[in-house]
């Protein structure tokens, strides 16, 4: 069965997923900027992305303020929510279109409690349902395909209440692990899954800081173990020392989640930690790149290898505190169009994993630091596998700390 489908919003998120909605259901969407597409029919206005629809996806943005993105310290900064008014001009806009028989569904990350209090009134008459995706930029199409479970938040919380966007869903994707809860419990599921990477990411980058100052110590040899302890505690999953994590999503849902243990009076912050600890991470790296006396230059300037998107990227964080110190040259990262004059023998931090820039054509007698540990010697260069306390990396940290 063809549905009819509305969806507002066609950003890095809601584009990708029309698209998949429309090979399989007649998808009628509306974005403020026209884009291409092949699968879905643009409308003109919000009008006709609701009017007749049986379901209608909203993937509007929920943003922090500029400064939040994480590319620069937060943890100093006031806890913020995030900004949900696009997302209520939305609502208020399409409340009188809306009819009781058809499913208005909110995929826009929102902090636990923000349906029922600010959303849901918005719409009275509406079957609300909040419908978080676990996708991640640069993967989105894959990731929505092939979902590790699909949460369906409602007013109550039934199964009932999610029961035919559960036959739509199995209608593109086949059978799925549902979760079913009320607009709390999906809300929640949605920011802590986001902010439990965040976590994961900080502490076996903790792990590599110790190898650097223990010594006789590799930091892949003690993550690898712990990622085999799979039925309490890890998957391999984010189990890679590195850089820290970066994008639109999760510094910024641990800043939403500092705002959220204040309202609720919990007495604690572990969010403001976790951001600490990212921080850091990264004046620790910045610190580590200054030793060998040449200006920084950082390969990869987007967050994630494979897109050319810069929020909340963790190579801008580094070079934050590079900056500070004097000692920031550029980015090198065809994605972005950054580039820098490589002339003088230069100290590059290889940002992205996997073999991105192990072919580049370094300026000899170059120091090349790579967190990942997975570059080869360079001729003419010396290559430093960061977080190998085995090795000179040890040496550099020891002199850096006064161990």
């Amino acid at each position: 069965m063809r549905n009819k489908i509305g969806f507002i919003g066609l950003g890095k998120l809601g584009l990708p997923c029309a698209e998949v909605m429309g090979r399989s259901h007649d998808v009628y969407a509306f974005d403020l900027i026209p884009k291409p597409t092949q699968n879905i029919r643009q409308v003109d206005s919000i009008t006709e992305a609701v009017d007749g629809m049986d379901f209608v996806f909203i993937a509007v943005p929920t943003p922090h303020e500029f400064d939040y993105d994480g590319s620069s310290p937060t943890s100093n900064l006031p806890a913020r929510d995030f900004d949900y008014s696009v997302l209520k001009e939305v609502l208020m806009e399409i409340a009188p279109l809306v009819q009781p028989t058809q499913y208005i569904v909110i995929i826009s990350t929102v902090l636990p409690g923000t349906c029922r209090r600010d959303l849901a009134p918005l719409l009275p008459a509406a079957r609300l349902i909040y419908n978080p995706y676990f996708i991640a930029m640069g993967t989105v199409e894959s990731d929505f395909l092939n979902p590790e479970f699909v949460v369906i938040g409602s007013d109550t919380g039934s199964e009932a209440d999610g029961a035919d966007l559960m036959q739509f869903y199995e209608s593109l994707l086949g059978e799925q692990r549902f979760h079913n809860g009320t607009w709390e419990e999906a809300e929640a599921t949605k920011i802590f899954y986001n902010t439990f990477i965040s976590f994961k990411l900080s502490f076996v980058n903790m792990i590599q800081d110790v190898s650097l100052r223990l010594g006789h110590l590799n930091v892949d040899k003690v993550t690898g173990a712990l990622s085999t302890a799979k039925q309490r505690i890890f998957s391999e999953m984010y189990m890679k020392a590195g850089m820290g994590d970066g994008g639109p999503c999760h510094p910024r849902d641990n800043i939403a989640l500092r705002a959220l243990a204040e309202r609720l009076h919990l007495g604690y912050d572990l969010f403001s930690a976790i951001l600490r600890c990212r921080e850091g991470q990264a004046e620790n790296l910045a610190r580590f790149l200054l030793e060998f006396g040449n200006p920084v230059v950082i390969m990869g300037k987007s967050f994630k290898p494979g897109v050319s998107y810069v929020d909340g990227s963790y190579s801008l964080l580094v070079a934050h505190y590079l900056t500070q110190m004097n000692s920031f040259a550029g980015f090198i990262d065809p994605l972005t169009g950054d580039n820098v004059n490589e002339k003088e023998p230069l100290t590059y931090l290889l940002a992205h994993n996997g073999r991105a820039f192990h072919d580049h054509q370094f300026v000899p007698r170059s120091v090349i630091v790579d967190p990942w540990r997975e570059c080869p010697q360079i001729e003419k260069c010396e290559v430093i596998h960061y977080g190998d306390g085995r090795s000179k990396a040890r040496q550099v940290s020891a002199k850096i700390h006064n161990l």
